[in-house]
């Protein structure tokens, strides 16, 4: 492939003691990685510079390569420009892909990894917390440990007072809300309860956290109107590729309510189309539902998976990238999805995040006759109080069960006492 592109200069390539036998097949690997070809001749026009600077460094063959050998070379040529940055990333990926790059040695873990690696195993072993929510405690830990310069001074947990937390707290809380601020303190207390059950900080510091003052259910829940979430969905060009997947992403949400990272984790081993359902991965509650195929929703997937999906990808994640290099899409892509076409769509989208739509759909079921033990399970909710907050968005249910207010009467005046 390599001769085909480039019939004149390929022998430039070709010949790299280090790189040039790997070349063509690098080539070939971009290619099917949906590459252009004019991208990867333009990406290996800078290969003698990275052919060079590991020359430099004593590799005489490309087997003797590692990770870390890898991300110094990025370090140091990414400077110079974009393009080379870009060639030695996916460098890495193709020669990690094909099993060439040797795993980097292994560091001896610090002081503050060996601690948090002992909190994760508590809080998923003994407390059985989510994935998501044991990196949300984990990021928080480690910015204190950071604070305190614990991979420096191990022996500062022993002396830990209420002010270090306090001035740890108020640099953090300049950057977060007041919802954020109540997980942080949150997670600070939980992990300082751990530290004082293994007798590495003092008891009690968990109970010198204040949290702001947060009122339960004084926010209403970010639920667009109906006809907005149709009028969206009508706005969305789907005459290209990118325009197609993002309606179907878009439509799963608001015709089932699922959750962002529910749609991000949708497989092509999900969907059973001959028995007209699909399954949803429950992230959140590690659960697993099984949901009927819409007309609507089936047309649209098979739109998307016939014109839309690349089909030479070895992934089987159902939503992918329409650039390259080819992967399964994040959940923080489908949200940016839904910004930008509720952004090019011109409507009155007050809210940012496709969750609005989740919302929007519990309403919808709520406001046509569908019992809350009905919603509750579609949402994948655990808790009823969970599906309870969208009763204060059904305005109309609620004159209907309103009480009358009683007529004013007039209090009886007081008789003046006889002199």
């Amino acid at each position: 492939m390599l001769t085909a592109m480039c019939p004149r200069t390929h022998h430039r390539y070709t010949a790299l003691p280090v790189l040039g036998a790997r070349v063509d097949d690098f080539v070939r690997w971009l290619a099917q990685c949906d590459y252009r070809l004019a991208s990867i001749g333009v990406m290996l026009c800078p290969l003698v510079h990275v052919e060079h600077w590991l020359q430099s460094h004593g590799i005489q063959n490309v087997t003797e390569l590692d990770a870390t050998m890898l991300e110094a070379c990025w370090t140091h040529l990414s400077r110079r420009s974009t393009i080379l940055g870009g060639l030695i990333r996916a460098l890495a990926r193709y020669l990690e892909a094909t099993g060439v790059l040797r795993p980097p040695p292994p560091r001896p873990p610090t002081p503050s990894q060996r601690l948090l690696a002992r909190y994760m195993e508590q809080l998923v072993h003994l407390r059985g917390l989510a994935q998501n929510t044991v990196r949300a405690h984990r990021q928080s830990a480690a910015a204190l440990l950071d604070h305190l310069a614990y991979d420096v001074h191990p022996t500062c947990l022993a002396s830990l007072h209420a002010s270090q937390i306090e001035t740890f707290v108020r640099q953090r809380a300049t950057r977060l809300g007041r919802g954020s601020q109540q997980h942080l303190a949150a997670h600070l207390r939980s992990f300082l309860r751990f530290l004082a059950a293994i007798d590495d900080c003092p008891a009690g510091l968990d109970m010198t956290i204040d949290t702001p003052r947060l009122y339960r259910l004084e926010q209403l829940p970010r639920a667009l109107p109906w006809d907005t979430v149709q009028a969206l969905l009508g706005s969305i060009d789907r005459r290209t590729p990118t325009g197609v997947r993002d309606y179907t992403m878009l439509l799963l949400i608001a015709t089932y309510g699922l959750r962002v990272s529910e749609v991000a984790a949708l497989t092509l081993d999900d969907l059973h189309w001959r028995d007209g359902w699909f399954r949803v991965p429950r992230c959140k509650t590690r659960s697993t539902l099984h949901l009927p195929l819409t007309d609507r929703v089936g047309a649209a997937l098979v739109q998307y998976v016939q014109t839309a999906r690349p089909a030479h990808v070895p992934c089987r994640a159902l939503f992918l990238r329409h650039r390259a290099p080819l992967r399964a899409l994040g959940r923080t892509a489908v949200s940016m999805v839904f910004e930008r076409w509720a952004k090019r769509s011109g409507l009155a989208i007050p809210f940012s995040g496709a969750h609005c739509l989740r919302h929007a759909y519990a309403v919808h079921l709520l406001r046509t006759g569908h019992a809350l033990k009905t919603i509750g399970d579609l949402l994948g909710h655990r808790d009823r109080d969970s599906t309870y907050v969208y009763l204060r968005l059904a305005t109309e249910e609620l004159r209907e069960v309103a009480l009358p207010v009683p007529p004013l009467t007039p209090h009886p005046q007081r008789e003046e006492p006889a002199p």
